[in-house]
C-alpha cells in the first residue's frame, strides 16, 4: 500500500516483473471521479490509466483479469467500486485487506 485515499487505496502492484500504479476508491462509477482520485502527474506520463467501474454482485476477478490483461508499462488502474461488497473483492483480489471494516467499529 503506497497511501490512502478518500473511501480508499493507492497501491502499488507488480506483475511479470512490471509495477503499476493501482488506485481502488469506494466511489459511483462516474468517470468524473478519476480526477479526484489520480493525480495529475500520472496522466502526463508515458503510460495510460485504465479505469473500470465494478459493482456489488460483479465478478471482481473476471473484471480485475480483463483490466491487467491490456496493461503495458507505466500505466495506472482506477477501479471505482460502487458498493462496500465491491471493494472488499477488488482489495482481496489486490491481496490487501479490506481495513475500512475493521475502522468502522
Amino acid at each position: 500500500m503506497i497511501s490512502h485515499l478518500d473511501r480508499g487505496l493507492v497501491l502499488d502492484i507488480t506483475l511479470e516483473d512490471l509495477p503499476f500504479r493501482v488506485y481502488v476508491a469506494q466511489r459511483a462509477a462516474d468517470i468524473e471521479q478519476v480526477a479526484d482520485l489520480v493525480p495529475a502527474e500520472q496522466f502526463q506520463g508515458d503510460g495510460d490509466v485504465h479505469v473500470a467501474a465494478i459493482h456489488d454482485g460483479d465478478d471482481a476477478s473476471e473484471q480485475i483479469q480483463d483490466v491487467l490483461f491490456n496493461l503495458n508499462p507505466g500505466d495506472a488502474i482506477v477501479f471505482l467500486c460502487t458498493g462496500a461488497q465491491a471493494y472488499a473483492e477488488t482489495l482481496a483480489e489486490l491481496g490487501q485487506p479490506d481495513l475500512s471494516a475493521s475502522a468502522e467499529r
